[in-house]
């Protein structure tokens, strides 16, 4: 890591379907190999499914409800201090919040095996928006973590 200066974040642009950044940022994490369009595919197919499970709602409403459900609101992070590491707890940014969440969601729809990753991938949005699901389970465990080692949050930096 550079420590001359500073990384500039470039802006996500907004994709072609939706117009919305969001919904680029997820199509960047399920894009392997730099295979965009059938990423979009993925993306897209899976939008019609949530569209075709839930009649009513928007599939957009219902990935940001998602992505809100899974972002985690505080992390440990290991600090060496005097010859041991501590597991100190630290919020996490809110660019790092929706990061952790699109990660966690994709990487648990690669994980469920035996039907297409459009599925997958909806099935995962929908019960991440329900408060259910790996996704709510992994921020879950983030938190429990996080609460555990309460007591070594004096040596944040």
């Amino acid at each position: 890591m550079s420590r001359r200066r500073r990384a500039i974040k470039r802006p996500v642009g907004r994709d072609p379907k939706y117009s919305s950044a969001l919904v680029t940022r997820l199509v960047n994490t399920v894009m392997r190999s730099g295979e965009k369009s059938l990423a979009q595919q993925i993306v897209y197919g899976s939008f019609e499914s949530i569209s075709s499970k839930m009649n009513d709602v928007e599939p957009l409403e219902v990935f940001q409800r998602a992505i809100d459900n899974a972002k985690p609101r505080l992390e440990v992070k290991a600090r060496r201090i005097g010859g041991a590491t501590y597991q100190v707890p630290m919020e996490v940014p809110a660019e790092r919040q929706m990061a952790l969440a699109l990660r966690w969601i994709v990487r648990i729809a690669l994980g469920r095996k035996g039907m297409p990753m459009k599925e997958a991938l909806a099935n995962e949005i929908i019960e991440a928006s329900q408060g259910q699901g790996n996704a709510i389970r992994r921020r879950d465990e983030v938190h429990r973590m996080a609460q555990a080692n309460k007591a070594f949050a004096h040596f944040r930096w």
